[in-house]
């Protein structure tokens, strides 16, 4: 498939080109290393990575993709001096004729493949509802669990457990029937899970600030860590591109414990 068309594509199943201008991140086509114009570039097999790292570069060049889609890209609104590890990851892409593709938000926020979508499905969130204003724009979800559950419980349905996890207070009711989830560095936004009145919120980073927050409003908060909560996205779109456009997609998993 021609990699203007899968620009496309991307483009009218997400809000890339809404957020222009609200998400600092440079959302699209990043890096198209393959010599010629966009529309002649065949892609043949695509990558899906949460970070744009040098070695998620070398195992998508190894696994034989000629693109790469990640959730946190290498372009965040600001020059960077072509130098270091920076000049590493560009010199790399060009050389192996990669093409790098980002979707930060626009990925964070999709109501079926997104990252906070994914962890709600796995929940089994009853008909989630947006939650979470992000310069104007809702990026996570809320909603009611089909039954009581308890924070083990919610874990081992994440596919963790509380080694794998950043921080847990469970400073709320044990029988939990109501989350939120923010994915990522959503940590502050506890303060709009308390005001919704929810059982548990779920993030990825912790903050020192937000302890007593959550001591004292009875909220349960689970920080489930950054990388835990952002693969959900990538994972959902790679097997919705396999399926959907007859790509042949990988999965590249490369954890960072944070």
């Amino acid at each position: 498939m021609k990699l203007s068309e899968l620009d496309a594509y991307f483009r009218s199943i997400m809000k890339i080109d809404e957020l222009d201008g609200k998400d600092i991140s440079l959302n699209g086509i990043q890096v198209s290393a393959i010599e010629g114009r966009s529309e002649e570039i065949e892609i043949n097999k695509i990558a899906f990575a949460v970070d744009a790292c040098l070695e998620t570069f070398e195992r998508a060049a190894d696994s034989g993709a000629n693109m790469l889609f990640v959730h946190h890209g290498i372009f965040w609104g600001k020059l960077e001096r072509i130098s270091g590890s920076y000049f590493r990851r560009l010199k790399y892409l060009i050389d192996n004729n990669l093409v790098l593709y980002a979707s930060h938000i626009p990925l964070d926020m999709h109501p079926e493949f997104g990252n906070n979508a994914g962890i709600c499905s796995a929940l089994g969130v009853i008909s989630p509802e947006p939650f979470g204003a992000f310069r104007g724009v809702n990026i996570g979800f809320k909603g009611s669990l089909p039954e009581e559950s308890n924070i083990n419980t919610i874990l081992d349905k994440l596919g963790l457990d509380e080694r794998q996890t950043m921080s847990i207070l469970p400073f709320g009711s044990e029988k939990i029937k109501t989350v939120a989830v923010i994915s990522g560095g959503g940590a502050m936004d506890v303060i709009d899970a308390i005001d919704e009145g929810v059982d548990l919120y779920i993030t990825g980073d912790p903050a020192h600030e937000v302890y007593h927050t959550c001591l004292e409003n009875k909220i349960n908060m689970i920080s489930a860590g950054h990388y835990n909560t952002e693969t959900w996205g990538v994972r959902l779109l790679s097997e919705k591109v396999a399926s959907e456009l007859g790509l042949e997609t990988v999965f590249i998993d490369v954890p960072t414990g944070l």
